[in-house]
């Protein structure tokens, strides 16, 4: 029944009957594993087929149906409009987007980094401002600063230095999925009514609403094509962060 009211409310992706993971998953006949990209051929159902603007790249396209639609959900859910202050935690494959697509919401972005050195990327991404979180004169000053904070980093990190940069009624989301639990206090919950969220993927009518929406505004992911030999090293470049902010395989290589 849950199933059923969550695909009525095109929720398909919090559907609590389980998942069918991309790869080396198994689909619901319990006997097939799932192949995603590395398929040579594949049977879907029609409701989960997806149109892709001409206008954009598919290279390009191929991160926006992970990065680019778990940022632009949160953002449409929580209503980010023009005029809202919304700042990015992590310049990676999902801040890039979180960047992009708030921007172009009219919203004035601002990056938060422990890193100086991603300073000039946020800018061209879009982001009006850029602030250290390693100085904390700086974190002082943004208290009460922000409507919206998308949070996509992934490692173990205190969300609690975030929590009071919240306006009244602001809202957190959780993005990205560190491994372990992370403790946060009461109160700066209470004095301010704010709230921490989480958000995962888009159903399938808001990731075409997304796609479309990237077509008209020329949005796409920034990515490095590489060959099928070069999965291992793209593996560990990963890992070192050394990726701007995508790779995508060439299939004609394999």
């Amino acid at each position: 029944m849950h199933a059923l009211r969550q695909l009525q409310k095109r929720l398909e992706q919090y559907c609590q009957n389980g998942h069918t993971q991309t790869y080396n998953s198994l689909s619901q006949d319990k006997k097939t594993i799932t192949m995603g990209g590395y398929s040579s051929h594949i049977v879907v159902t029609q409701h989960f087929v997806l149109s892709v603007s001409d206008k954009l790249p598919l290279e390009k396209v191929a991160p926006l149906l992970c990065a680019g639609i778990t940022t632009y959900s949160p953002l449409r859910h929580w209503g980010v409009k023009a005029g809202d202050k919304v700042a990015v935690v992590g310049l990676g494959g999902l801040g890039h987007m979180a960047v992009k697509l708030a921007a172009s919401m009219g919203a004035e972005v601002t990056m938060l980094s422990r890193s100086k050195s991603k300073e000039k990327d946020a800018a061209e991404l879009g982001a009006h401002h850029f602030k250290l979180t390693t100085d904390k004169d700086i974190m002082a000053e943004l208290t009460n600063s922000f409507n919206f904070i998308i949070d996509t980093v992934s490692a173990a990190h205190d969300y609690n230095e975030y929590l009071n940069l919240l306006t009244t009624d602001g809202v957190m989301v959780l993005l990205g999925a560190p491994p372990q639990p992370t403790p946060v206090a009461a109160f700066p919950f209470i004095m301010g009514r704010r709230s921490l969220v989480g958000s995962l993927v888009g159903g399938i009518k808001e990731t075409q609403e997304m796609l479309d929406y990237c077509a008209e505004h020329n949005i796409t992911s920034d990515v490095e094509v590489i060959s099928i030999d070069k999965i291992n090293e793209a593996y560990e470049r990963t890992l070192a962060g050394d990726v701007h902010y995508r790779f995508v395989i060439d299939m004609a290589t394999l």
